[in-house]
């Protein structure tokens, strides 16, 4: 008989309508985020002020793109991943959980006790390993299986933007746009553009390697395409003090030479709000503005191949046992960003050159 298992398919989330009763609290929980695990009071009502403050703004951009598609698109994909983990004979159940909106990750393990699983599987939709999205996406889970005392067979997965399928399906993606669009690398006027989700440079001062993942993914990919030169760039949030990596979009593109730039979004899984209104609307107005051209690639999240590609990643993190065994699992090594047990990346075993991303220390203003 088959382990029962249940596979938390973990998400950022946005509101699924842009009112503000969905709109401030999901505010809320991302900047407590940076509060700690116990916030006091003061940091509390800040996080509230905060949201208040964001919320009219944010309700504006999700009513112009028609409101946030992620967590439909997220539930689609979980549904055809349960599809195709139960036709490999895996006696399987996917719950799409959300970070900052319902239903959370501690959502998730409670129902996943419920249906009676063996074996718990948190997967963050997140290849690029982060200390916002993927670490504490993990982190969630072990608090609510800490709290509720519940002891399934535990396993996680962390970065896992270097395997070959997925890499192949962007980089097809991308292909498949610049020929639809008659674009071409190799015309010295065209950039091949990679904006990134920005982070606090303190995750990277704390360890997190998410910038050096960066550099390799936009790296490798632009080699598949053929690319003599790309651009880099961060999509960083301005609701802090504090430092982000570098360069932000708009310093880089101010600086580009080339009037046409190919934008793509690499490290966001699905349409959101960040690529919809920050790429589509405010971005391409800032380039426009300053006479280049603006053609955005689409994130891939209907191409059949992620599913595939997710499902191969779940098997493997079921095979792999729950401590260090010295040698690599199906290319999996345990995590150092996330260094519990059961916790399993493709990014564990390598040292990686220094960041190009952490300086010069400019802040955002709250």
């Amino acid at each position: 008989m088959s382990e029962r298992v249940s596979v938390l398919v973990v998400n950022f989330g946005e509101p699924d309508e842009p009112v503000p009763e969905k709109v401030q609290p999901f505010l809320e929980r991302i900047f407590l985020q940076n509060a700690g695990l116990e916030p006091d009071e003061e940091q509390v009502a800040r996080a509230r002020q905060l949201a208040r403050d964001r919320t009219p703004g944010l309700i504006e951009e999700y009513r112009a793109i028609g409101g946030s598609p992620l967590n439909r698109q997220a539930e689609a994909q979980a549904e055809a991943l349960g599809r195709v983990l139960r036709d490999r004979g895996h006696d399987v159940r996917v719950h799409a959980v959300y970070q900052y909106t319902e239903p959370t990750v501690a959502e998730g393990v409670a129902a996943a006790r419920a249906a009676g699983a063996e074996a718990l599987v948190v997967l963050p939709v997140y290849p690029l390993c982060g200390a916002s999205t993927t670490v504490a996406a993990i982190a969630d889970a072990r608090r609510a299986l800490e709290e509720t005392g519940w002891a399934p067979r535990f396993r996680a997965l962390a970065g896992w933007h270097q395997r070959e399928a997925y890499v192949r399906l962007r980089t097809d993606g991308i292909e498949r746009f610049l020929e639809e669009h008659g674009l071409d690398l190799d015309d010295p006027d065209t950039l091949l553009y990679f904006s990134v989700h920005g982070t606090p440079i303190r995750y990277l001062e704390e360890g997190n390697r998410y910038d050096r993942y960066v550099q390799e993914q936009c790296r490798d990919i632009a080699r598949r395409l053929g690319a003599v030169r790309h651009g880099i760039g961060f999509q960083n949030h301005t609701n802090r003090r504090i430092a982000w990596t570098q360069p932000d979009n708009e310093d880089r593109i101010e600086a580009a030479r080339e009037r046409r730039l190919v934008v793509v979004p690499i490290s966001f899984m699905h349409e959101q709000s960040e690529t919809l209104a920050e790429l589509d609307q405010e971005l391409r107005a800032f380039a426009e503005e300053r006479g280049k051209e603006f053609h955005r690639v689409p994130v891939p999240h209907e191409d059949p191949r992620f599913v595939d590609a997710l499902a191969e990643l779940v098997e493997d993190v079921l095979g792999a046992p729950e401590r260090p065994t010295g040698t690599p699992v199906s290319g999996l090594t345990p995590c150092r960003c996330a260094p519990w047990p059961g916790v399993w990346c493709t990014n564990g075993d390598r040292d990686l050159p220094p960041s190009p991303f952490t300086g010069p220390r400019r802040t955002a203003d709250a």
